[in-house]
């Protein structure tokens, strides 16, 4: 194997010092512009590349970011990496993804693999069982950035980007208020997480303050597979619902999936509205009316308030993306 080229080969090849030949290659004013050229030139065609490693343990940080998700296996989240990666390659930044599966242990030992890699900055959304955040106060006293995004801690003062998610229940409860369904079948996703707490309660008072009278059945079936036997359950039922609420995407592909096994038209037989990612409600027919919450425009977001604490911003940020009804033909 061919072994990079180094600082101290160039300074011999071109009899100058190697504190000489490094200040050429950063482009410091002190060295003659002939200087830096020869630099530059030998070092092209020795195929020169600064030693990352040898910077980061000098610098005590590197050009990486980290991002930590409880799955990749998410279309939310997906996009989410996709919009962070995008920004930070323009900022020349790379990007180191882990993901805790929802298990407590793994999540920390995640965050020691990111201290050791001394990522520059590192995005974070919760597992479902944490609910002590002391782990991640370690990146705050390496001074490393850290962004809480759309699963966030609820009482702890720190950098969040994440949805209106009262504001996201409230208008999907709305749009189905709008079409006078009186018997709702309403699935969320895990209880214990803040942001199925704050969507449930938005969902419920909307309800209680605008159609006391509409029958609601929650469960809480959070994946796809719980999602589509609840809901053929549901169906095989008499008093049948005619509306399915859908918290995420993995539910309404279960919902979906039912529906279509019990031969149902949608919205001829029962209506179906979603909050979304915004890609899935548009592969079936109807396209499914949902609330989006885009995981791209959240990361497009997450990037912005990371590039400000990168920069030396201080002050702490929490950031709220709206969410925007989109119109299908499945309510």
């Amino acid at each position: 194997m061919i072994q990079p080229s180094t600082l101290k080969q160039l300074s011999e090849t071109l009899g100058l010092s190697i504190s000489t030949v490094s200040r050429a290659l950063k482009n410091h004013p002190d060295i003659a512009e002939r200087t830096k050229q020869r630099v530059r030139e030998l070092a092209t065609v020795m195929e020169y590349e600064p030693n990352s490693l040898a910077v980061q343990l000098r610098t005590k940080h590197n050009n990486v970011l980290g991002i930590l998700v409880p799955t990749i296996n998410n279309f939310f989240y997906d996009s989410f990496i996709a919009a962070v990666e995008e920004d930070a390659r323009a900022h020349d930044y790379s990007v180191l993804i882990m993901q805790s599966m929802d298990d407590l242990t793994l999540e920390k030992n995640n965050l020691n693999l990111f201290r050791k890699n001394r990522v520059a900055g590192l995005f974070a959304s919760i597992s479902i069982a944490t609910e002590d955040i002391t782990p991640f106060h370690k990146f705050n006293e390496l001074q490393i950035p850290l962004v809480f995004f759309d699963r966030v801690p609820v009482k702890d003062v720190c950098n969040k980007v994440c949805f209106e998610d009262e504001a996201t229940a409230r208008v999907a409860a709305e749009a189905i208020i709008g079409k006078k369904k009186k018997n709702v079948l309403a699935l969320f996703g895990h209880p214990h997480l803040s942001i199925t707490q704050k969507r449930l309660d938005a969902f419920r008072e909307t309800f209680a303050g605008q159609a006391p009278d509409t029958r609601i059945t929650y469960a809480f079936p959070e994946q796809s597979l719980p999602a589509r036997e609840v809901t053929l359950a549901a169906l095989d039922k008499a008093d049948r619902p005619d509306a399915i609420f859908c918290m995420g995407d993995l539910i309404l592909m279960g919902v979906m999936s039912a529906i279509h096994a019990a031969k149902l038209r949608v919205p001829e037989d029962i209506a179906v509205i979603s909050i979304s990612n915004g890609l899935l409600p548009t592969v079936y027919d109807p396209k499914i009316t949902h609330v989006e919450t885009s995981g791209y425009k959240l990361g497009k977001k997450a990037f912005e308030q990371m590039l400000n604490r990168l920069h030396g911003a201080e002050a702490v940020e929490e950031v709220l993306v709206r969410s925007v009804l989109v119109e299908g033909g499945s309510l």
